[in-house]
């Protein structure tokens, strides 16, 4: 098959871990919206987080194409970070923008404030807890930048950082970690190449400052000075803690203790997240993506994306890797993860993907449409599944979103504002 559907369980061992996991009250039912970026659009629907059903699309056009997007804490506006430059690249683009969107009726959204100008392309942001700071990644060359956030929801200005810091090669991603006292970068590095060697990852560490950073701790997993390690994305436990690492070049979910505003610098469990190796024999590559832990805390989800294609019979098709979503029980206590499903999204290459913030629904975004080998096309989409009682996942429908040319980067599913 040229979409590998995969939907296991790992038997028994599997069936007591998520037995162990904690019952889940009752959560009040809130309006949804699902949120997509396509190129420069912003597009959002209602959506009703038990029966997957969704309303009319709205859409927002922005500066260039959109890169990242996270909402602020207290759900009325969103930053988005859109840049022209082609993904990937070194330099490239002349529009990069932070922009500040004001979450409406419907979850409509519209321009909040003038959008801050960036120097580069930025590939992620993030907000921090208290709401008081924009964060942004820029990945080549890496970088990162803090930038105020007024109390009406308007971006100020950027914080200018006095000390040189250690950015490492090729950032990924950047968050603030639990308890608000330091910011992590993730630093993913780049596989060797036949005009360049190797370069290494590592989790970049710093302490914050009302907005200044100073460099603290820098990790480099596997005793290679970050060679072997590819890390791209990191979510924390809702209430234990623990760091968990999505690692893209080598398909691995690691686990770290997080000791006060630091981290580990071993993971105390490293296990692979699919079955396929990172470059098939025909070449094409299975990548993790995007990583989220459910807001229960007791499951996680990692994506594998796969969309090479190898030219057969003058067509450019699918070249074959994992399509999934994996599934991974986290130990009531101890957090630490085992895999017990992997699911096929119907689609290929997910990017991003978002869980509900009641917890009842997963929605996986498809980046391209792809051409299969035996014919037709498999578009871009969202698709939709029910996170069950005890975190696995039953697909529920998958909505179309044919991209052409573009590519689907972003998703997410917010409360829309009462």
């Amino acid at each position: 098959m040229t979409i590998q559907r995969r939907d296991f369980s790992k038997g028994l061992a599997a069936a007591a871990a998520l037995a162990s996991a904690p019952a889940i009250a009752a959560v009040p039912r809130r309006a949804h919206a699902l949120y997509t970026a396509t190129g420069s659009v912003m597009a959002w629907r209602s959506l009703n987080t038990v029966s997957g059903v969704s309303g009319e699309v709205g859409s927002i056009t922005l500066p260039s194409p959109i890169q990242y997007a996270w909402p602020h804490p207290d759900g009325r506006f969103l930053y988005v970070a859109t840049s022209d430059a082609p993904g990937g690249s070194v330099g490239g683009g002349s529009i990069h923008r932070l922009v500040a969107l004001k979450i409406g009726h419907g979850g409509a959204l519209s321009p909040h404030g003038e959008p801050a100008v960036l120097s580069q392309r930025p590939v992620h942001m993030s907000v921090d807890p208290s709401g008081h700071y924009a964060l942004c990644a820029y990945n080549a060359p890496a970088n990162l930048s803090v930038h105020t956030i007024r109390p009406d929801g308007r971006l100020g200005e950027m914080v200018a950082q006095g000390e040189k810091l250690d950015l490492g090669i090729y950032a990924h991603q950047i968050r603030m970690m639990p308890g608000g006292k330091s910011v992590l970068l993730v630093t993913r590095g780049n596989n060797a190449s036949v005009t360049k060697p190797e370069d290494p990852g590592a989790l970049k560490i710093f302490d914050f400052d009302h907005g200044h950073l100073h460099n603290a701790q820098s990790i480099a997993v596997g005793g290679r000075g970050g060679l072997g390690y590819g890390p791209r994305h990191v979510d924390f436990h809702p209430y234990l803690p623990i760091a968990y690492v999505a690692i893209e070049r080598q398909n691995q979910l690691h686990t770290h203790r997080i000791l006060g505003a630091h981290l580990a610098p071993e993971p105390e469990l490293i296990l692979s997240t699919t079955d396929q190796p990172p470059q098939n024999a025909n070449g094409a590559a299975t990548l993790v993506g995007a990583i989220h832990v459910h807001p229960h805390g007791h499951a996680l989800y990692v994506s594998n994306r796969a969309s090479a294609t190898v030219e057969v019979d003058g067509r450019k098709v699918f070249a074959g890797g994992d399509n999934s979503i994996a599934v991974f029980a986290l130990h009531p206590r101890t957090g630490l993860p085992k895999l017990v499903q992997r699911i096929d999204p119907r689609g290929f290459h997910v990017r991003s993907f978002a869980i509900s913030p009641d917890g009842r629904m997963l929605a996986a975004a498809s980046m391209v449409d792809m051409p299969l080998r035996e014919g037709g096309v498999t578009p871009a989409g969202l698709s939709l599944f029910r996170i069950q009682p005890d975190g696995t996942l039953a697909f529920l429908r998958k909505i179309d979103t044919p991209v052409g040319k573009e590519a689907q980067l972003w998703t997410a599913i917010l409360p829309v504002p009462a």
